[in-house]
């Protein structure tokens, strides 16, 4: 939905869309899903922003693991130390 929006959506217009009328259940989901970030804020009224999310676009030259078991590095080590 969010990508389809290209001026973004605020909570309530992503609450409207998804017919769901507890705001404070998308608010909280939208915090948590990766991914999301505030664009801008709007007013609603005088004194009352609502944030206006957007999804990031992930590069296509985004750089991928070539290796399918990477070294373990000192923190990954299975091994106790003294």
């Amino acid at each position: 939905m969010l990508w389809e929006a290209e001026d973004g959506m605020t909570i309530k217009q992503i609450a409207e869309a998804l017919g769901d009328d507890n705001h404070k259940s998308v608010a909280k989901t939208v915090k948590l899903v990766y991914g999301l970030y505030i664009d801008r804020w709007t007013v609603i009224k005088k004194g009352t922003y609502a944030a206006v999310y957007m999804c990031v676009d992930v590069p296509v030259d985004a750089p991928h693991p070539t290796e399918r078991y990477l070294p373990k590095t000192q923190w990954q080590s299975t091994e106790k130390r003294v």
